[in-house]
């Protein structure tokens, strides 16, 4: 009878999975054709809580870039965001940040 061995999950892809999600994860908001510059900031200032200096900055960003990143964090959050922001009418993606 062969010896009895248990199998171990591997060290590496338990450490794999625990970097992945160490990863903190951005959420972006995109330029639109619809969306009042003054209503981006008004967003930004009420559910992210920013001041109207730093919700101004990112809405410029927003409008002259094209997208800015506005929130970093565990991912279920920044989830919660994206939606916050589709429920405000903006277009906002998440992606894994570095």
């Amino acid at each position: 009878m062969p010896p009895l061995t248990l199998e171990r999950p591997d060290v590496r892809e338990q450490e794999q999975q625990q970097v992945d999600l160490d990863v903190p994860w951005m959420v972006r908001v995109w330029n639109d054709p619809v969306n009042l510059m003054s209503y981006v900031t008004y967003v930004f200032e009420t559910h992210f809580g920013l001041p109207r200096v730093e919700a101004q900055r990112l809405m410029w960003m927003v409008h002259t870039e094209g997208s800015a990143v506005v929130a970093i964090g565990n991912r279920e959050p920044m989830e919660m965001h994206v939606i916050a922001m589709h429920g405000f009418g903006l277009q906002a993606t998440m992606a894994k940040g570095g």
